[in-house]
């Protein structure tokens, strides 16, 4: 039997190479031996005689594809097997005309040189809100509970921004615009802003409350200091999990909402437009929240629709504010 088996053992590895030089032979894993030797008269080292080949599939060495807007796609524990790419669900045509034109107006407008960043435009905007409003109280010398009231909020919000862009700034703001393109981003939508302020110091807006005054600062302030706390936990949960873990983000402040930074925004400022009580805000924000804000909402949902785990998020949560939109 000893015989044998040495006889055997280089007959069978010779019958196992003329079968490997054979066109289109595979070879199974279970049969692959570690460096084409016999090992059966070696001596049991605990180590399998035959070595199984590793590595026949693919195995990627990419991270989880991310939208460019930092939410993450892929899913929280997202599993190791890859999953099948879903079609992806086209925006309606009007908010593709809308997105490009927008995108044309503030990045491109006019040509020529790009001598700031996005950024730098709306932190001038942001920072300057504060003392714009002191001035303007000194200048019409309104001392009412209402006008440093309103300074509070919307000055103070300005510096919260300035905080949270200097401690986790928003990749897409800092790409270089041009001139015209600056203008426009600060004449047609920020500087509009700075009217909110002066219709209430400059007595412009008779204000008629539907509740006692100190019951509507209150429900204001809260609105304002509810929508700062949401717009910086979504921003912060986006930038600090992204450095993180790239992938859809689908807990935290994104449970239930896909949208948290800009409900945040919008309670900022429907609370600056409550405190005005005046028809003008509103026609900016109708203008701002329905042909930016919904746009950029719209855009960014039909881009991340094409990848795994997207359909199901989508179908357990809301848009902006649960469970009505």
């Amino acid at each position: 039997m000893r015989r044998r088996a040495e006889v055997g053992g280089p007959r069978l590895l010779g019958l196992i190479a003329a079968l490997r030089s054979r066109p289109g032979f595979k070879s199974s894993p279970k049969w692959i031996v570690e460096r084409g030797e016999s090992r059966m008269n070696e001596p049991n080292t605990g180590q399998p005689l035959v070595q199984p080949r590793i590595g026949h599939g693919t195995q990627s060495s990419f991270p989880p594809p991310s939208d460019e807007t930092g939410e993450d796609l892929s899913g929280a524990g997202a599993a190791t097997t890859a999953a099948p790419t879903p079609l992806p669900t086209p925006a309606p045509a009007w908010a593709e005309v809308m997105n490009r034109y927008t995108t044309f107006m503030t990045n491109d407008l006019g040509g020529g040189p790009r001598p700031w960043k996005f950024a730098w435009v709306i932190d001038f905007q942001k920072i300057g809100t504060f003392p714009l409003l002191g001035f303007l109280i000194a200048w019409y010398h309104n001392t009412g509970t209402a006008a440093w009231v309103y300074l509070a909020m919307h000055g103070t919000y300005g510096l919260v921004w300035m905080i949270k862009d200097l401690a986790f700034p928003d990749p897409g703001w800092q790409r270089r615009i041009t001139i015209m393109g600056g203008l426009f981003v600060f004449l047609g939508v920020l500087g509009w802003y700075w009217v909110f302020g002066w219709l209430l110091i400059s007595g412009v807006s008779r204000r008629a409350y539907p509740l006692p005054d100190n019951a509507w600062f209150c429900l204001c302030i809260s609105l304002c200091i509810l929508g700062c706390v949401i717009m910086i936990a979504a921003d912060a949960q986006k930038y600090f999990t992204l450095r993180v873990k790239r992938g859809l983000i689908t807990d935290g402040m994104h449970r239930y909402i896909r949208h948290p930074n800009y409900l945040g925004e919008m309670m900022i400022y429907g609370s600056f437009a409550l405190m005005v009580w005046h028809w003008l805000p509103v026609v900016v924000l109708a203008w701002v929240w329905g042909g930016l804000f919904a746009v950029n909402m719209i855009t960014k949902e039909a881009r991340m629709s094409r990848h795994p785990g997207w359909a199901r998020y989508k179908q357990r949560s809301w848009w902006l504010l649960p469970p009505i939109l």
